[in-house]
């Protein structure tokens, strides 16, 4: 039976054009050649949209996927499973899906119906964790994977554990082109009887064209009619960042080196019939990319397949593309190799028109009619293999019947609370207090909330200028001839202490570690870095276990980035060390504490523990805080099932009463995080649900049946009475309730992409 006879409907997802893309052409290419090879099947697009107004998609577009937003995925399955499609083909590279290494796709894939083919456009040798897990969830939930190359199919295997009869093959489809003599198409662009070399792609530092640039003066000096042309729009991603800089400093090396009459800038991106023709003026086609681990690149397969000789750097896809005399390898950043090469190249007819030949021959194996039918195959192996809905999802089945559904992130009462100084300390009711100033606790809080929004993509341009503010707070606060911060600023922003707290010191110590750790802005990570250098040796001198543990946050997060800081690693064993040995020392059978009272953000210290232990292999250490946390949470549970964390109204001192209110939001968002930390270390799922019991607290699930989140304003009141909640809605309040509902969303984003959560916290 035929591919057509026996499939009705396919389903392709990935970026879409108008997109500017390499994917979202290809995705577009895919589209239109199997609709030209089975046009009784009903072929339809889901594309991934990168900005919030989306674009002008053409027809055949469907449903539509907002590329930070988890819901949007499930919602896109949905579509797809309601509509009997019977294969769903992605396009698979890191950087286009939401999520840690793109992981929000996954989600979309578990609640599938239907096989799943997965191209793969980057296969990595050396992935990080984040990169790894995703593959492997690739790899498990598709029934086939599609591979552009030979070495991509082996590294699937070697490095990934694919089974080999799992990969089909399929070279990057080219446009069908006839075989021409450039000359034919040289006039249309102004350089008949002119020798041209062709670039063509959108531009940013990676393409190493700058080195092309640099190997003219050798060639022009013996081809003194040859024009270089650089085809291709810069880069979106680098205009939203950075503007037009490269293209301008390659423009200022031109004039600096007095070619600019050898070389022509077409900042376009160009549609395939105008491609087709700049491909046809080409006499060699130069890509002098700089990363050796490029898996596949379009423009090459393009090039090549269209008859072009070329000279390339070697990368992986050129390496193998190139072999046996199919084109020119040089080495990367050598512009002298480069000006040889052309040179030589461009004296030999001979030789060039012989690569013209080969490349042009294997080509026709490559064009998107062979493509479709190679999809075709792999489409057929796939719904006779298939993959079970019930496998795919079977791993998380008792977790989702008791999932939380999470109050939607609402930031109005910290934008009122945030102004160019940084956050204020306290508010009267919603208004903030301007009398009580500020706090670096608080700006060390809040600093921290940003950096967790963009786990979840929920960072905007509004928020990054929040961050700023809260950066430049710290930053000031800093007294590098005391190495301490201060704490209490004033509103004529005049401090008020001398050395703040060691409270203080510590929560600055893990919003900067943070940063280092997972900002995504790399001047933040390198402020940070730098202030948290000066500032960590300060950590060995503080005396409160809390604030141990608040720099142990803050090491472990600084780790994530900078694992090798061997002075950082032995600060955190001896933190490690004195928390372990208080606890050995106080603790008995019937108070498993680490100290003879519990008083405020008590958390904290089993959940350091927990997380030390696992990331130093610490056994005493995980011990003594999955115990703790256990006689924690104990106590922290009223019979009725709610909730009660211990009162700042006298605490709770060992073998005297328990304070039962002024319940402090503080208290319930360290637990969240507590809970979650031992949920990811034991895979209990217990402690799932005592992370939501602690959550709902926030909610009105507590002893006054109140809430404290007010939804309207987004601010969190701050605290519990006996008989009602205080009004005030402060900063320490709110930040604790966005920061808990922060952990909750990026644990429930894991538990919808991956089998088990993928972890918050590495070393």
């Amino acid at each position: 039976m035929s591919f057509q006879d026996h499939t009705r409907k396919i389903a392709i997802l990935g970026n879409y054009v108008p997109r500017q893309c390499g994917i979202a052409t290809f995705t577009n290419d895919v589209y239109k050649s199997i609709r030209a090879a089975y046009p009784s099947c009903d072929c339809l697009v889901v594309p991934v949209n990168d900005r919030s107004q989306g674009y002008e998609y053409p027809p055949g577009v469907r449903f539509e996927i907002e590329e930070q937003d988890l819901q949007a995925y499930e919602r896109a399955a949905d579509f797809l499973n309601f509509n009997n499609v019977e294969v769903v083909c992605i396009q698979h590279e890191f950087g286009i899906y939401g999520g840690p290494a793109g992981s929000h796709v996954l989600a979309l894939m578990r609640d599938l119906h239907m096989p799943i083919v997965t191209t793969l456009h980057t296969v990595l040798d050396k992935p990080n964790a984040d990169q790894k897990r995703v593959m492997k969830e690739l790899d498990r939930l598709s029934a086939r994977l599609i591979v552009m190359t030979e070495r991509s199919a082996l590294m699937l295997t070697k490095i990934y554990g694919v089974s080999p009869s799992k990969i089909d093959i399929i070279a990057h489809g080219i446009p069908d082109m006839p075989f021409v003599d450039p000359t034919f198409f040289k006039d249309q662009f102004g350089v008949e009887g002119k020798k041209v070399l062709l670039t063509f792609g959108l531009l940013s530092p990676n393409k190493g064209i700058e080195h092309m640039i640099r190997a003219l003066p050798k060639v022009v000096e013996r081809h003194p009619d040859l024009v270089y042309i650089v085809l291709g729009a810069t880069h979106p991603n680098l205009v939203r960042d950075h503007g037009e800089s490269y293209r301008m400093s390659l423009e200022r090396l031109i004039t600096d080196l007095r070619i600019k009459k050898h070389v022509a800038f077409y900042n376009r991106f160009v549609e395939l019939e105008e491609l087709k023709e700049f491909l046809g003026a080409a006499d060699i086609y130069i890509t002098p990319y700089l990363n050796p681990a490029q898996a596949v690149s379009g423009t090459l397969s393009y090039a090549f397949g269209c008859g072009k000789p070329v000279i390339s750097t070697p990368y992986w896809h050129a390496e193998e593309l190139l072999a046996n005399d199919h084109g020119v390898l040089v080495p990367f950043g050598d512009s002298d190799a480069l000006a040889a090469a052309i040179n030589t190249l461009m004296e030999d007819d001979g030789r060039r028109n012989t690569m013209r030949k080969k490349a042009y021959m294997l080509g026709r194996e490559m064009i998107w009619q062979q493509s479709a039918f190679h999809y075709a195959e792999s489409f057929m192996k796939a719904r006779q293999t298939g993959v079970s809905t019930l496998t795919r999802r079977s791993a998380v089945k008792t977790m989702e019947t008791e999932r939380l559904a999470l109050p939607d992130l609402k930031l109005d009462h910290l934008g009122v609370m945030t102004d160019s100084t940084g956050i204020f300390q306290h508010a009267d009711f919603c208004l903030p207090n301007f009398h009580e100033g500020y706090c670096t606790d608080d700006n060390a809080r809040a600093l921290l909330l940003t950096v967790l929004m963009e786990s979840t993509g929920d960072d905007t341009e509004l928020t990054a200028r929040w961050q700023t503010r809260y950066a430049a707070f710290l930053n000031h606060a800093w007294r590098p001839e005391t190495r301490r911060f201060h704490n209490f600023m004033s509103f004529d922003r005049k401090w008020l202490d001398e050395a703040g707290s060691d409270d203080s010191f510590g929560r600055t110590i893990w919003a900067l570690g943070t940063c280092v750790g997972r900002a995504r802005a790399r001047p933040l990570q390198m402020w940070a870095a730098r202030l948290f250098e000066q500032a960590i040796s300060m950590a060995e001198e503080l005396t409160a276990p809390r604030s141990w543990a608040f720099c142990l946050f803050g090491i472990h997060e600084y780790l994530r980035r900078l694992s090798g800081d061997r002075h950082v690693n032995q600060v955190r064993d001896l933190l490690t060390f004195r928390l372990t040995d208080i606890y050995r020392r106080v603790a008995t059978p019937d108070w498993k504490w680490f100290e003879s009272s519990v008083t405020y953000d008590n958390a904290i210290l089993p959940h350091v523990l927990i997380l030390s232990g696992r990331w130093t292999n610490n056994q005493d250490a995980a011990e003594f805080g999955l115990e703790s946390a256990r006689w924690l949470t104990k106590i922290q549970t009223t019979k009725e099932g709610y909730f009660r964390p211990i009162g700042s109204d006298n605490f709770y001192k060992k073998d005297g009463p328990r304070a039962k209110f002024d319940q402090q939001p503080l208290e319930a968002m360290s637990t969240v995080q507590m809970c979650l930390e031992a949920y990811r270390t034991t895979r209990d799922e217990s402690w799932y649900s005592e992370a939501q019991r602690a959550f709902v607290w926030f909610l009105g699930q507590n002893d006054v049946g109140q809430a404290l989140y007010d939804p309207l304003s987004g601010g969190c009141h701050d605290g519990l009475h006996v008989d009602r909640v205080n009004q005030n809605c402060g900063a320490e309040s709110t930040l604790s309730y966005l920061i808990a509902l922060q952990e909750m969303r990026i644990l429930e984003n894991s538990l919808s992409s991956y089998e088990e959560p993928i972890e918050a916290t590495i070393p």
